[in-house]
């Protein structure tokens, strides 16, 4: 399972060894700087019975760089990266690089005290800075990111940090999305020691850190994975499994053993080689559905005449248990878009096995009421109200992601109505309700200042107009100590009992519900999505007494207009509303959230 001790480039006292599979190869050599490329020095590997092929080379050392010259079944020479190297020229340059860590780990006490956890709990909080490296602030270096990165998530609070994937690839514009180097981080950076570093990093500030990874496809790149050994390998031969419609990329061949523990390796690989703590699955309804994007007759049915891609489904199940056996406290995220039954149920129980889902429909329903005019989000209110229906059905995080802010989205902050104010606003509400709502949280960079402009991974972040979202940031210091603070807001999150969904009234733009905690305490989040103050609305509460005002994102503090409740709201005994026992009157400003928060008794 740990396919990368048996493959790749590996330092020895002597020299290097190396290993690779090519099983249709009829000649494989190794060429590099310890033989001046020369293909009349290049070391001859052997082959064994399964197609794997070794050599040594006592010339070779860290830092040269190689490539694999491999003469296929067609006769044709080829020449081609690593398929396990473990580092890589800086693109657009496509050699592999012998390397050897040094790098001593200093997160011993985060490892002991987190690897023998649960993976995910669902009665702890969760909120996720989903970050992409090389854009963040162009031109830093792992090591700068180690500084400045580390720094800026730990002071904004939030639990775990998410990267795009750091694995190496040929077109920057993939944010890392179409990957070559499957066990090597992006060059772009530094090297593998400077991205250890990053992590320990995070780990010493207390930070969890999630890796994007992409096993659904592969770019064609002739000097990589495609055609490896002059035949069909890694990917599906027939094109109709094979071939990937929308990204013009190559599908693996899911039900092949080898290149199922090639995949199971690298995510192995990044979590005990790199520390990582999560593995996100990219794109996993591409891989689940063999009619994902094609048209009727560009595929072909499974055995039973269905649109389930079994080897798929298969692969998925055995690399979430075999992590999950191996390593019981990493998390497991998937992207799954097409609602397939049970991606958060064991696989035991025929579910797919992971931790957490993207919760893309909250995000769609919740944005496309809110990116309306707030005079006719009252005809599209049932688009806010929908989640409430599937909120429980997995484990859901709701991300805020950076699918959303490119291809002409907008910025956060930019795709929401009004003038920059209201803008700035409605992003605080926004969040505020994102970060009561039942499930883990997710933000994309930028998204903590309110960016003005559209995420470009060539600019990067508009730091130099931060400061005019000031008060974004400052709501999200507040707004994570206080999400980690009052337990109502996640220890029942698993529990569709622990929510009461009353308070939604269209012509307002008003909605409210309960988080009720395990101790007898309660928050209620209550959300004017209209463009005006409302003052003095009936809002059901749980019991009498008086709700603390923990978070008011209209408030001065935040740049907001100063609308609010001066701490605290009494609650009625024996006025019910809402399909709640008693009630209270709230002020709340325009495109505002509150958090009241209340222990029974009290």
């Amino acid at each position: 399972m740990r396919y990368w001790h048996g493959y790749g480039a590996h330092v020895e006292p002597e020299g290097v060894r190396f290993g690779v599979w090519a099983p249709h190869a009829r000649q494989v050599n190794v060429e590099g700087d310890f033989n001046g490329w020369d293909p009349h020095r290049g070391v001859e590997l052997t082959r064994d019975e399964n197609g794997n092929w070794f050599g040594f080379s006592p010339d070779a050392r860290p830092g040269d760089r190689y490539k694999y010259k491999i003469l296929g079944s067609d006769g044709v020479w080829r020449l081609k990266a690593d398929p396990v190297a473990f580092a890589c020229e800086t693109p657009p340059a496509t050699a592999s690089v012998v390397f050897e860590s040094t790098h001593t780990w200093t997160d011993g006490e985060w490892m002991a005290r987190h690897r023998d956890g649960r993976r995910v709990s669902p009665n702890r909080p969760m909120a996720v800075y989903e970050v992409h490296l090389q854009s963040w602030r162009p031109g830093l270096s792992y090591d700068d990111l180690a500084e400045q990165l580390v720094a800026h998530v730990a002071g904004l609070g939030f639990t775990h940090v998410e990267f795009l994937p750091v694995m190496e690839h040929p077109f920057g514009g993939s944010w890392g999305y179409q990957p070559t180097g499957f066990f090597a981080p992006t060059a772009r950076l530094g090297d593998p020691d400077g991205l250890r570093r990053l992590i320990d990093a995070f780990h010493r500030a207390g930070i969890a850190v999630i890796l994007d990874w992409v096993p659904a496809h592969f770019p064609r790149d002739d000097w990589a994975l495609a055609r490896y050994d002059g035949e069909p390998l890694y990917e599906h031969p027939d094109p109709r499994r094979g071939e990937h419609p929308d990204w013009g990329s190559l599908i693996f061949d899911f039900g092949h053993p080898h290149v199922r523990n090639f995949l199971i390796g690298s995510a192995l690989y990044w979590i005990e080689e790199f520390h990582a703590d999560g593995i996100r699955v990219d794109a996993v309804s591409s891989m689940l559905f063999l009619d994902y994007s094609r048209q009727p007759g560009a595929w072909e049915p499974n055995v039973f005449g269905g649109t389930t891609n079994l080897e798929a489904v298969d692969f998925v199940k055995i690399l979430t248990m075999e992590l999950h056996r191996l390593h019981p406290s990493v998390v497991l995220a998937a992207e799954e878009s097409a609602a397939w039954p049970g991606v958060t149920r064991p696989v035991p129980d025929d579910g797919l096995g992971f931790d957490l889902k993207w919760n893309l429909g909250w995000m769609n329903n919740t944005l496309r009421c809110l990116t309306i005019e707030p005079v006719f989000r009252r005809y599209h209110f049932d688009e806010l109200r929908r989640p409430s229906s599937y909120a429980f059905m997995e484990h859901d995080l709701l991300p805020l992601s950076h699918d959303e802010v490119v291809h002409g989205k907008g910025s956060l902050a930019g795709k929401l109505p009004g003038t920059r104010w209201q803008q700035l606003a409605g992003l605080r509400g926004l969040l505020a309700y994102q970060w009561a709502f039942p499930g883990k949280k997710l933000l994309f960079m930028g998204g903590e200042f309110g960016q003005r402009g559209e995420w470009s991974e060539q600019w990067g972040l508009d730091w130099d107009g931060a400061k005019e979202g000031d008060g974004v940031a400052r709501l999200m210091v507040d707004m994570n100590r206080r999400y980690q603070e009052l337990a109502p807001l996640w220890s029942r999150e698993d529990d569709p009992a622990g929510t009461h969904w009353g308070g939604a009234h269209a012509d307002a733009n008003m909605i409210s519900f309960v988080r009720y905690g395990r101790d007898g305490d309660a928050v209620v989040c209550v959300a004017n999505f209209s463009g005006n103050e409302i003052r003095d609305w009936r809002v059901g509460l749980p019991w009498a007494g008086t709700w603390r005002e923990v978070l008011n994102t209209d408030a001065p503090e935040y740049d907001g207009a100063g609308s609010g409740n001066l701490g605290a709201v009494t609650a009625d005994a024996g006025h019910g509303w809402d399909w709640l026992p008693d009630s209270g009157c709230v002020t709340v400003g325009p495109y505002a959230v509150v958090w009241l928060a209340g222990r029974h008794g009290e």
